[in-house]
């Protein structure tokens, strides 16, 4: 056997594995044509929808690039070799529409939707009011995932689909693994602080590093401890923090159905007009606060505010044993609660906080709607996914109205 023609065959064997590896990472959490519907997070400003089934940030120094491998130098390095090896892929379903779908939607959620949170982190965190939480984080990424798929759902047919599929198998993935990193320190190794969008980083995560909120700190180096036993010992402890794969899923479920309740509000407001567009951003990104009233008592001492209690999911079973009003007077320590006596003029600004929110919305929405299909899709090429997504970015949100 010739060395060209072992060449071939070692690419082609090469291929066969990248689609083996690929379909051993698949994960599609949630189908985007299977939609369960819900209400949104306030039970009292929102009515109970039934289940309809359905078939800036700080710059930091990137990573450096990891070292090609002798098989990838040679294909790339002679043209017949690099024909065939895309010849393979493409039999192997790389170059399918769906492949292409799904490899743009990983540029436009890391660059349009995973970063939204720190780029504009001192508005949610002052104008809103919105802690530095994971939730928070959810919220604000699922108001951005909802404005892309407005316009991905208007490209022909079938691209619309396999686009908005991709993006919700991405956002979903991307959440499973925060989650993890919350609930779980120590399951998945840390994320790179480097602005990775492009590619695998060096942590195997395809998804980037977000700063808004806070994750337990990873175990330190076994050489900084005193002793292998105390070592021992701290991992121990760790195991014993991680919460139950079963919380995990059913804090996914509660993430679901935020994420369709959220969708199908602004939907609504898309159609409805601009009031009830503010009522959805409301209730769903601002916790309704204010929903049972203001309360006018001197003293913030926990019982002089209420939070919003959201009475589906994975933690209520039966809405007829809950005492709402004593559960809206606990503190969840989620930060989303109404404000206390002491802060009742925070109130007087709403207004114009749902102009602007409202504002961003619509002016985004008209922005990629005049946006010609190709520079949503892009070259569709292999290698060329990610172009012309920076030109995609939102504007500016605090100047909006």
């Amino acid at each position: 056997m010739s060395s060209h023609q072992l060449l071939v065959r070692q690419v082609v064997r090469s291929a066969h594995k990248a689609r083996a590896h690929d379909k051993a990472r698949a994960y599609r959490p949630f189908n985007v044509r299977a939609i369960s519907s819900s209400v949104t997070r306030s039970a009292a400003a929102a009515p109970k929808l039934k289940s309809t089934p359905t078939s800036p940030s700080p710059s930091i120094e990137p990573a450096p690039q990891r070292e090609q491998s002798w098989l990838t130098t040679k294909v790339k390095s002679s043209p017949l070799l690099f024909s065939i090896f895309l010849s393979v892929a493409r039999v192997l379903g790389y170059g399918s529409p769906q492949q292409f779908a799904n490899r743009r939607a990983l540029f436009l959620y890391n660059t349009l939707c995973a970063t939204r949170a720190d780029e504009a982190s001192t508005f949610w965190r002052e104008e809103c009011a919105l802690p530095p939480t994971f939730q928070s984080w959810f919220a604000i990424t699922n108001l951005h995932v909802w404005l892309l798929t407005v316009r991905l759902r208007a490209l022909p047919a079938p691209h619309g689909i396999q686009h908005v599929q991709g993006l919700i198998d991405h956002f979903f993935q991307d959440v499973d693994e925060r989650l993890r990193a919350v609930l779980q320190p120590g399951v998945l190794p840390p994320r790179s602080s480097s602005p990775n969008t492009s590619s695998t980083a060096e942590d195997g995560s395809h998804y980037p590093h977000s700063s808004f909120y806070t994750i337990p700190s990873p175990l330190a180096d076994k050489s900084s401890f005193p002793s292998a036993k105390a070592y021992q010992e701290a991992v121990k402890l760790q195991k014993r923090s991680r919460a139950p794969e079963k919380l995990i899923t059913r804090q996914m479920k509660i993430f679901k159905e935020q994420w369709a309740g959220m969708g199908m509000s602004l939907d609504l407001g898309l159609v409805r007009g601009d009031a009830e567009m503010a009522a959805a951003v409301w209730r769903n990104l601002l916790g309704a606060r204010g929903a049972s009233g203001i309360g006018l008592g001197q003293e913030g001492n926990g019982s002089s505010y209420r939070r919003a209690v959201n009475l589906v999911g994975g933690l209520v079973e039966d809405v007829k044993k809950v005492d709402v009003e004593k559960e809206e007077l606990k503190d969840d320590n989620s930060g989303v609660h109404d404000f206390p006596p002491s802060e009742n003029d925070r109130y007087i600004g709403y207004p114009e906080l749902m102009v602007t929110l409202v504002s961003y919305i619509r002016r985004e929405s008209l922005r990629l709607e005049r946006l010609d299909d190709s520079a949503i899709m892009g070259p569709r090429r292999v290698g060329r996914e990610g172009e012309g997504v920076q030109n995609l970015k939102w504007g500016d949100i605090e100047h909006a109205a």
